[in-house]
C-alpha cells in the first residue's frame, strides 16, 4: 500500500483516509449526529408519571421521618453547620506552627490554573541565593475551584477549605495574598538555631499585601 505523506491526508477526501471499518466511509460532509429514539404518545405520560412519583416519593420520605432531611437550615444553624469534606470555598496555603510554609515559588500551580487566577511573585533579593515566594496573588473572583493548584503542588502548600461566607460589597477585596511572610521555606529556617537570624530573612506579609486593594479609579 502506498504511504501517503502529511500533506496528502489533510487534503485528502474522508473516504480516502478513513479506516474501512469506520462508518465514515463513502461520507464526504460532516458526520450525523445520533437522534434520540422517537417514543410514542402514551410511552411519554407513564416516563413522565413514574418520575415524578419518584420525586415526590422522596418528599414523602421526609414527611414521614424529619429527622433524615439533609437540607441545611443556614443561617440558622451556623453554630453547628458542617460541610462536606469535599467542600471547595476558599483556597488557602498551609503553615506551619512556626507561620513556615514550605512553598518553594516553583510555579507549578500558576501554569496549572485554566483561567490565570494565581500569581507566584519571587522574591526580588532572596536571602538564600535560590528562589524564595515573595508574594502569592489568588483571585476569589475568577477561580472557578477546580482543585488543579492543589492537586500539583508537589510540597501539598494548598490546600482547599469549605469556609464560605465571603461575600463583600467591592470585588477588588476578593484578590489575596495568601502567604503570610516572604522569604525561605520552614526546612530552610528551621535549620537555622537562631530567631533573630530567622526574622531577618523574612518579610511580613498581609492578607492584601501586593494586590490592588482599593485605588481610586479601581485596578491599575
Amino acid at each position: 500500500m502506498n504511504k501517503m505523506s502529511q500533506e496528502d491526508i489533510l487534503t485528502a477526501p474522508l473516504a480516502e483516509t478513513a479506516p474501512s471499518s469506520s462508518p465514515a466511509v463513502g461520507m464526504t460532509g460532516p458526520l450525523a449526529a445520533p437522534r434520540p429514539e422517537r417514543r410514542g404518545f402514551w410511552w411519554n405520560i407513564l416516563s413522565g408519571l413514574r418520575s415524578l412519583l419518584k420525586g415526590m416519593g422522596v418528599t414523602f420520605r421526609y414527611f414521614s421521618r424529619p429527622s433524615t432531611v439533609v437540607t441545611q437550615q443556614y443561617p440558622e444553624n451556623r453554630a453547628t453547620l458542617k460541610l462536606f469534606d469535599r467542600s471547595r470555598t476558599l483556597l488557602g496555603m498551609i503553615h506551619d506552627e512556626n507561620g513556615f510554609h514550605k512553598c518553594t515559588a516553583c510555579h507549578f500551580c500558576e501554569k496549572a490554573c485554566p483561567n490565570a487566577s494565581i500569581t507566584v511573585a519571587e522574591r526580588p533579593k532572596p536571602a538564600t541565593g535560590k528562589p524564595e515566594l515573595d508574594y502569592f496573588t489568588w483571585r476569589m473572583d475568577s477561580c472557578t475551584y477546580c482543585n488543579a493548584c492543589v492537586i500539583v503542588c508537589p510540597f501539598s502548600v494548598l490546600t482547599m477549605s469549605g469556609t464560605f461566607e465571603n461575600s463583600v460589597f467591592d470585588s477588588r477585596l476578593l484578590i489575596y495574598n495568601l502567604t503570610r511572610y516572604a522569604g525561605p521555606t520552614s526546612q530552610v529556617l528551621m535549620k537555622i538555631a537562631d530567631p533573630e537570624e530567622r526574622k531577618r530573612m523574612i518579610e511580613t506579609r498581609g492578607v492584601f499585601s501586593g494586590v490592588p486593594l482599593l485605588r481610586k479609579g479601581g485596578r491599575k
